[in-house]
Parts: structure tokens; C-alpha cells; sequence
């Protein structure tokens, strides 16, 4: 792979070559795909989707967009230093192309910002929950009219393929979704490959999958552009990373580790006392004993200790991807850049209390059962009245349901894999909130 391509500016449906030295300064083309994202309702409604805690009543735990901010805060700040490092070992990028450290910046923030654009309601248990429906619910009963991969896209429903749908997705009159550059798609695109096979090899861009079926043509167009390296042909497609995806993969992996553990603290369901013994163990090279020692409060202590850990592991990440960059770029690099990270440990010891005291505290398990029974229901509503719809046997009940439906999920002219995947992609467009409300309304416990 070569940083020419890689860094391309094109568009969907663009007919002409976007050349970097002719962008103006002022509004640059991957800045624009930063403020296209955020204008955008998909990731408005990350502002009552789950990161932690789901449906907490408490304002300062995170939730999916303050965890995307930040994310892509730290993501910015990991493409610039890498982009001032590769620009002074690649000078013709910014002699010949006109490229400037700050683009690998914009790339890698754009990215980060929209990395869980397409994750469904109640956080990770609410893909299971969609899945699930289908797997072993009364979904199951559709899956002898599915392809081996379009039952497969559903049962393992995958944020990052729905992610994918949300900004490149064509609508009547809307060509190319958000129209992002596609050198931001490919530094979003974390498992550059289809639901099958799954799990094919033991690299870290094979651990999950990409894109669902109707998004296949595109995908291989970006990869094609951006000249990702192709891994398998024929009827299962896959790719490398591009490179710039190991920074955004980066950011989240910083942020969920040190932010995440910070709000178990915050939340009391982690003792301070954790935080001297684990935090300090990643800061100790930088921090200032004496001014830690003057912060009063335990709110303040924390945040001291978490700009210091992220300004750490931010450091140690650049070094691992610039130490790796040959290798990278050949698509021999298999593992994220925090697994060669020299303060690994120190990380396995905060996600594994993070564990313990938080993911599986009974506040959490509590709400993703009630999750799960929101997710179950209104799928089993929707998906039936549609399907009904469909095959001519719909009641009036049906139709009344359908029309509660955006119009966009309405339709019932096209396949029963497309009907299905966009309803699951309907009840993953839900916030928390909403889906509780809408679960109530469908199942009659709300006028």
C-alpha cells in the first residue's frame, strides 16, 4: 500500500480527481467529513445510546457521543504526531502532493467520530440482542429463505457493518449517504471484510466484519481507490486495514480502558484507591507528586491522572505504528497497537477490574436483560408486520404498526433479507430512551 492513494480525497459519484494541493486551506475536504458527521441525526442519537452504564440516571457518566468526542479528541491528536512523523520520513507527500500533517489529523478524527455511529441501543448486549433474535428467537424461522451470508449478516449483527450503511447508504435523491472522502471510510473500515467466513485467521481485521451484503459492490470500490491490499478473492471478498485505521482503533482502545474505568470510579463502583494503584503505575515517568498531592478533590485527582495516562498511552502508540509502518503498509501487521504496547499489563490490570466492578455489576446486567426484552419485542413486532405486508397477509394491526415506522422502513418491495436487515438497522438507529418508549407503545403499556 502507498500513502498516495491512501490518502484519497474522492467521493462517491465524484467524476474528477480531487488533488490535494488544490483544496482550499480554509475548509479542507477531510475537515468537512468531520462536520458532516456530527451535523448528522445518526450521530445526534448517540447522545442516549449506552457506553457504560445504559439508561444511567447520572450526568456525568459517558455516554455513546461524549465516548465518540473524546475519542476522536485523542484520534486527532494520535494522526498528527504520526502524520508529522511519516511527512519527515515520506517528504514528497507534502513537496509533490501539498500534504500537511494536520490531514492525517482531520482522517483519523473524522474516523473516530463516527466508529460507533452504527452501534444499536443497550451497547454491545443490544448487537447480541438483535442477533440472538434471530439465532434462537422466533427470527429463526427465517432463516431457511436467507443465503448462508444473509443469515449471517443478521445473527452476528455488527455495529461497524451497520456504521458502514449509515454513511455510504444511497437514499432516493441522496446519493452516497454522508459522501465522506473515502480515505476517511478506509481509515473507518476496522474488519475490511463480509460476515463469512468468520473469524477466518487469527489478525485483528478478521475479528469481526465490515460491511453487510448490499454495501459489498461499494466496499470493494473504496478498497480498490484507496489500494488496500486484497487477502481473499473469489466469492468471500477481505482486505488490509488501511493503516490509519490502527490510530482510530487506537483512540477507542485508550478511551474505553482509562474513561470507562474513570466512570466506575466516579460511580463509586470502583474504589480510588484502584485508581492510585493502577493509574499511577502508567503515569509515574510524568507526574508532578506535588501537584497531585495539592488537588483537593477526588473528581479533580482523577482527571489529573487520566490526562496524564491518555497523553502516555498516546505517545506510546505513535512509536508502535511509526516502529511498524513498513509492516503495515505491507499488511503483515496482525494485532492492534496497544497489544505491542510496552505498558500492556497495566492495561490488562484496568480492563480487568473494569470487568469485575463494572461491565458485570448487577446495575449493568440488570438493564441489558430488560435490553434485550426491548430489542426482542419490537423485532418481533415490526419484523412480522412487514413480512406480512409483504407475502399479502397483513392485518389492519399490521398496517397500523407500519405506519409508525420512518417512512424509509416502510418499504416492502424488495427482498425478505432486506426487509429484515433494515428493520434491525431501524431498531439499531434507536436511542436508549426511544426504544424503551417505543417498546411500551407496541407492546399497549402506553397511550
Amino acid at each position: 500500500m502507498n500513502w498516495e492513494q491512501l490518502l484519497s480525497l474522492k467521493r462517491q459519484g465524484d467524476t474528477h480527481k480531487r488533488l490535494r494541493k488544490e483544496q482550499d486551506e480554509t475548509r479542507l475536504g477531510f475537515e468537512v467529513d468531520y462536520d458532516r458527521i456530527i451535523f448528522s441525526s445518526a450521530f445526534r442519537s448517540l447522545q442516549d445510546k449506552t457506553q457504560v452504564i445504559p439508561l444511567s440516571k447520572t450526568d456525568f457518566v459517558h455516554t455513546r457521543l461524549t465516548h465518540s468526542l473524546e475519542v476522536s479528541v485523542v484520534g486527532r491528536s494520535l494522526g498528527r504526531i504520526a502524520g508529522r512523523k511519516l511527512l519527515d520520513k515520506h517528504p514528497f507527500l507534502s513537496e509533490v502532493h501539498g500534504y500537511k500533517f494536520n490531514d492525517f489529523g482531520a482522517i483519523v478524527a473524522a474516523a473516530a467520530l463516527s466508529h460507533d455511529i452504527g452501534n444499536p441501543p443497550f451497547g454491545h448486549s443490544g448487537e447480541k440482542a438483535i442477533g440472538e433474535y434471530f439465532k434462537t428467537g422466533n427470527g429463526e424461522k427465517y432463516k431457511k429463505d436467507l443465503s448462508e451470508k444473509e443469515y449471517q449478516d443478521i445473527i452476528d449483527f455488527e455495529g461497524n457493518a451497520n456504521g458502514f450503511k449509515l454513511l455510504s447508504e444511497s437514499k432516493e435523491g441522496v446519493t452516497g449517504g454522508l459522501r465522506l472522502s473515502y480515505a476517511t471510510l478506509g481509515a473507518f473500515m476496522k474488519y475490511p471484510k463480509e460476515s463469512l467466513p468468520k473469524k477466518a485467521t487469527r489478525h485483528i481485521a478478521d475479528k469481526k466484519f465490515g460491511f453487510f451484503q448490499p454495501e459489498k459492490d461499494f466496499f470493494k470500490e473504496v478498497a480498490d481507490e484507496l489500494g488496500l491490499i486484497q487477502t481473499r478473492n473469489g466469492k468471500d471478498i477481505s482486505f488490509c486495514r488501511h493503516p490509519l485505521t490502527f490510530l482510530v482503533e487506537a483512540a477507542d482502545d485508550i478511551c474505553y480502558t482509562i474513561i470507562d474505568f474513570e466512570d466506575g470510579i466516579n460511580l463509586g463502583l470502583i474504589s480510588e484507591d484502584f485508581a492510585l494503584e493502577y493509574l499511577i503505575k502508567l503515569v509515574k515517568d510524568s507526574i508532578n507528586t506535588q501537584k497531585y498531592n495539592a488537588i483537593a478533590y477526588k473528581e479533580d485527582r482523577l482527571s489529573y491522572l487520566r490526562a496524564l495516562a491518555i497523553n502516555t498511552l498516546i505517545q506510546d502508540a505513535v512509536k508502535i505504528f511509526i516502529e511498524n509502518e513498513d509492516e503495515i503498509l505491507k499488511g503483515n501487521f496482525n494485532v492492534s497497537l496497544l497489544d505491542k504496547s510496552k505498558y500492556m499489563a497495566q492495561i490488562k490490570d484496568i480492563i480487568k477490574i473494569s470487568v469485575e466492578k463494572i461491565y458485570k455489576s448487577q446495575e449493568v446486567i440488570e438493564k441489558e436483560i430488560a435490553g434485550y426484552k426491548i430489542i426482542s419485542d419490537i423485532l418481533d413486532v415490526y419484523t412480522g408486520a412487514l413480512v406480512r405486508e409483504k407475502e399479502d397477509k397483513s392485518s389492519n394491526y399490521d398496517g397500523l404498526l407500519i405506519e409508525t415506522l420512518p417512512e424509509f422502513y416502510r418499504r416492502t418491495n424488495m427482498s425478505l433479507y432486506h426487509i429484515l436487515l433494515n428493520t434491525c438497522c431501524y431498531v439499531a438507529s434507536l436511542s436508549d430512551s426511544a426504544a424503551v418508549h417505543i417498546h411500551n407503545k407496541v407492546m399497549g403499556k402506553q397511550l
